[in-house]
């Protein structure tokens, strides 16, 4: 199997628990013998690296370099993360399993290679909108919930770390729940439990 995850987070750059989480996660795959692909932003660091571990790391910047919120700061860095995918399943031969997204930064560029070059993905949910702005209905927020609802709508499934979040998903959003799957944080089953999701996911392409 061959993966490529987008985060927007990634170490060194760290700004919540997302890298670290991240980080632990390719690292357990890659011991599990998934061909790992990263593609993070960074703009200091760019380029392709390999760890250790042999997970395989590309950083891309903004070509966009001022901004006045995360809503285009997102949307302009994606046209950077849809070409360094598309460079890493080129590379590849065409042989890509599965992309898994880690929140909606990263969805448009999820969805155009989705339906560009068949690469079915998973979508992961740290937080919702709705949550981190409880009370906020503007335009922008609208936005970034429009952005959250289209990777519901077209991922082929949907993984979160608790069912809580699972039933406020399908309260907001109406998604049917058996395209959830709750992946809890144990250190048992955890990424057995991840390897099942994307043995899934890479067969319905």
């Amino acid at each position: 199997m061959r993966t490529i995850i987008f985060s927007w987070e990634y170490p060194p750059r760290v700004v919540g628990q997302l890298s670290g989480y991240v980080k632990a996660l390719t690292t357990q795959l890659a011991t599990n013998k998934i061909d790992v692909n990263i593609v993070t932003y960074d703009d200091d660091i760019t380029g392709l690296t390999q760890e250790p571990s042999g997970v395989k790391t590309m950083r891309v910047s903004n070509p966009v370099k001022t901004h006045i919120g995360v809503l285009t700061w997102a949307l302009t860095l994606n046209q950077e993360v849809e070409r360094a995918a598309t460079n890493i399943y080129y590379d590849a031969g065409k042989k890509i399993s599965l992309i898994d997204v880690y929140d909606w930064h990263f969805i448009p560029a999820a969805v155009t290679l989705k339906n560009g070059l068949d690469i079915p993905f998973v979508y992961s949910v740290e937080s919702l909108e709705d949550h981190r702005s409880p009370a906020a209905q503007s335009s922008y927020n609208m936005a970034i919930k429009s952005i959250e609802w289209q990777g519901f709508y077209e991922a082929n499934m949907i993984n979160v770390k608790s069912q809580w979040m699972k039933e406020e998903i399908i309260r907001m959003y109406k998604v049917p729940p058996e395209k959830i799957t709750v992946v809890s944080a144990s250190p048992d089953t955890w990424i057995n439990d991840i390897l099942k999701l994307y043995d899934i996911v890479a067969e319905t392409k």
